[in-house]
């Protein structure tokens, strides 16, 4: 089949496939609609993974610590209250009336500076079951009862309040985004009724959005939050640039083959442009740390459905607004800017050195951005409750730095000595394990009692307390003890009392009221102690440190603390708490960073080679986004102010795959005008024609990102936002004032550098009214080379490569 055959074929495909696609636009809109139905409901099936130290890889120390102790141990939900402004013997009554709540095993509370101070109380709660039972939120809510009345704040991690706080304040975001793109549509716009499509085109995309999140079965926070603000900011383009597709062929078609011909020529365009954008999410998908991909992914698929509703529903919006959109017309509010263009013009051998000069700086300077990988650092714009109650009870009782080190079981003397050992050291304040807890007249937990001494413990008859230790070693199996004489054998003292209670429960064993009632509150001490800390082939000792959560003398002592209990147990030995999370947070950072870099700009880098077809141009677009990546990330290494990790690679590549269309705008736009002009009035216009679409996804993208970062209390959305509205900003400045200068100064290393793909020519003959697209060679009442979009009234003869030529179209606005 010959190249021009080929292509017509393909031509006449497309339209086919445009033209079902409009005809049938009612079946679409019965599609969307159940689509959309659909995923209103499904939205609120939709996981929420609110635990940043969820998404660590599987092989880090801390998710496999978090599994063992999911498996082996319980831990009740907590809670810790301040009271402030009550003396002593109010406070005392205070936690005497939270010990009554149904629900509350145990309120602790004394006169201690820990727990009494500034006239302030400081109650810790333990509810009676496991943080994830429901019930836990009822008694919550009878605490809070009763605190009512009094100047209360009150810190949990029960419940899902994060993740309802967020949706509350992206939920006031999203009003302010609306109102903003509002704004910039009417006034970008051409006409009034374009706007109800593009609004009508971006809420569809974004319900279907949240609702198929369902299919991904749970998400990250990030994601949940941030996604429906940053897929009307990444996507915006593709309907604004299909509306004024459509607006240009109804300057001379009717309404339905305007819409069919400029949806012909938006997918391939559309689709195209949308590769940098997925290109750049798709190297977030490659971090170790999930939630990078976790993220990627849902951006990818609101990309994708973003452009399918463009493609699939916005040709019937047109029909059905076309009339009110030729009726409700308007003039161009966008200013052009031609003085711009004159600017780059004169400066364009001064500023691409200067810019040079700036991008070498920032990158070392972003180099030394203090990156953080917990939150015990970062402040955020605005706070909500449960932050307001724990920032009160650190500012009066101080913070803790609690690590949970996770032992085989069985060895209660090495974890004694353990135990003794971490005390020891300066950088611990307190350990605790069932070796170190003291129970009953100044026994430990774990401490061996002989027959006699269990008996006067528990006021038991001493020949009961003898056959008991004989049950107990029969259970055990240990016959020597029974033949050998029951007098010497001890039993761990935790042991001893669940055998017991076990045995009396079973009715083997009878007891007296007042000794049963002993035994009961006895067991119910040590056996939620036992939850707690010893698993079946795990025990858990908590290791309070008087070290911040994250640093390098922190990370170092977590060495430290694997070195020691190495010396006491053979087997695997897990560190899990905040810092270890971090620890594991700042190794993965290291890895993913570099991923993430490398790969988002080698994808740009390859579907700019084959866009423009040279390999000077790309690199120097590349050079200009990652030079506004390391000028945003210089900011707050120069500021020192602290940088939560997760937003550098986030937006990075958001920055890379997005912010570059700016740049292809501008390069695309110069390099066709520069054939028909002189560079300096190329780059006027260019300037001019590549302004509106700059400005209009550029401002909602920045101003979207910054309104994220104000309006939100969660420290890792809020350093998104910052960061993204700050790097958007940066990168329109880029794109407007240097681009062009490094445009016209490096144009002959463009044209050098440029290949070209050999396409097999169309020849064509036409008179009369005649429309050009593409790159031409021929006569037109005299001879014609170069990127033609033109109407022309005469003879043509020319040799098409890309492009086309239509006979018999009419324009009102004649362009050469």
């Amino acid at each position: 089949m010959s190249g021009e055959h080929r292509n017509a074929t393909e031509n006449k495909a497309m339209m086919k496939i445009c033209a079902f696609i409009v005809d049938k636009r009612n079946l679409f809109f019965l599609l969307f609609a159940l689509a959309i139905a659909f995923s209103a409901v499904s939205r609120g099936w939709v996981g929420v993974e609110n635990s940043i130290s969820a998404f660590l890889p599987d092989t880090t120390e801390t998710r496999q610590g978090l599994s063992v102790m999911e498996r082996e141990f319980t831990t009740f939900g907590t809670a810790k209250v301040m009271a402030a402004n009550l003396s002593y013997a109010q406070a005392q009554a205070l936690a005497q009336r939270l010990e009554a709540v149904e629900g509350v095993s145990a309120v602790a509370f004394d006169d201690t500076q820990e727990h009494y101070h500034n006239v302030s109380a400081l109650f810790e709660i333990t509810l009676d079951w496991d943080e994830a039972d429901m019930r836990c939120l009822d008694a919550l809510e009878q605490v809070k009862g009763v605190l009512s009345g009094y100047d209360a704040y009150l810190s949990t991690s029960l419940g899902n309040t994060a993740s309802e706080t967020i949706a509350d304040e992206m939920s006031v975001i999203i009003v302010y985004v609306a109102i903003i793109v509002v704004a910039v549509l009417l006034f970008t716009s051409e006409t009034y009724a374009e706007v109800p499509v593009l609004l009508l085109t971006f809420v569809s995309a974004a319900v279907i959005q949240m609702g198929t999140n369902f299919f991904l079965g749970t998400i990250s926070f990030v994601s949940n939050s941030v996604t429906i603000v940053l897929q009307l900011a990444l996507s915006v383009d593709y309907a604004i640039i299909f509306c004024h597709r459509y607006r240009e062929e109804h300057e001379v078609l009717p309404a339905r083959e305007a819409v069919i011909v400029a949806l012909s020529k938006a997918i391939p365009e559309l689709s195209a442009s949308s590769l940098t954008t997925i290109g750049g999410l798709f190297a977030m998908t490659l971090m170790q740390f999930k939630l990078g991909p976790d993220l990627g992914i849902v951006l990818i698929k609101a990309i994708v459905i973003s452009l399918l509703t463009v493609f699939l529903l916005m040709p019937g919006l047109l029909m059905l607004f076309s009339g009110l959109m030729d009726r409700t017309g308007h003039r161009v509010f966008v200013p052009k800017i031609p003085f711009v263009g004159k600017l780059a013009y004169a400066t364009r051998k001064i500023v691409p050195p200067v810019f040079l000069a700036a991008v070498i700086a920032a990158a070392v300077i972003a180099g030394d951005c203090p990156y953080v990988y917990g939150y015990s650092t970062l402040t955020t714009p605005i706070q909500n409750d449960t932050q307001i109650a724990q920032q009160m009870i650190e500012d009066n009782f101080g913070g803790s730095n609690m690590v949970a080190l996770v032992v085989p079981a069985g060895n209660y003397e090495a974890e004694g000595q353990l135990l003794r050992a971490l005390e020891d050291r300066e950088e611990v304040d307190s350990a605790l394990g069932l070796a170190n807890v003291e129970a009953m007249d100044g026994y430990r937990l774990t401490d061996r009692l002989t027959p006699r001494q269990f008996s006067e413990l528990l006021d038991l008859d001493y020949e009961a307390a003898q056959l008991l230790y004989a049950a107990y070693a029969a259970s055990d199996a240990d016959y020597a003890k029974i033949v050998n004489g029951l007098s010497s054998y001890s039993v761990p003292l935790i042991d001893m009392v669940c055998f017991l209670y076990d045995e009396v429960d079973q009715g083997y064993i009878t007891l007296e009221a007042d000794l049963r009632g002993t035994l009961e509150e006895a067991y119910e001490q040590m056996n939620n102690a036992r939850l707690q800390l010893q698993g079946e082939d795990y025990s858990r000792m908590l290791v309070y440190l008087n070290l911040p959560e994250e640093g390098a003398e922190t990370f170092a002592f977590l060495d430290e603390l694997h070195a020691l209990a190495g010396t006491y147990y053979d087997g695997t030995v897990y560190v899990v708490g905040e810092s270890t999370s971090q620890y594991d947070l700042c190794k993965t950072f290291e890895r993913d960073n570099s991923v993430v870099g490398v790969v988002s700009i080698l994808i740009v880098l390859m579907v700019l080679l084959f866009t423009f077809k040279s390999v000077g141009q790309p690199i120097l677009l590349v050079l200009v986004i990652q030079g506004s990546i390391w000028l945003n990330f210089a900011v707050p290494a120069l500021t020192g102010r602290p940088l939560f990790f997760i937003c550098y690679l986030i937006v990075s590549s958001i920055q890379m795959g997005a912010n570059i269309d700016y740049a292809i705008v501008i390069s695309s736009r110069f390099g066709e005008l520069k054939r028909t002009m002189n560079h300096r009035d190329a780059i006027i216009e260019t300037m001019n024609l590549a302004f509106p679409t700059i400005i209009t996804s550029g401002l909602m993208l920045a101003i979207a990102g910054t309104l994220i970062g104000r309006l939100t209390s969660e420290a890792a959305i809020a350093g998104i936002g910052q960061c993204l509205g700050r790097g958007t900003f940066i990168s329109i400045f880029l794109v407007m004032l240097v681009l062009p200068q490094i445009l016209l100064l490096g144009d002959r290393v463009i044209e050098k550098t440029s290949f070209s793909v050999s396409l097999p020519l169309q020849s064509r003959s036409a008179s009369g009214s005649v429309r050009l697209d593409g790159l031409v060679r021929g006569t037109i009442s005299g001879e014609i080379v170069g990127v033609v979009h033109a109407r022309v009234k005469g003879d043509v003869n020319v040799n098409v490569l890309p492009g086309e030529v239509t006979e018999g179209t009419e324009d009102r606005h004649e362009e050469t």
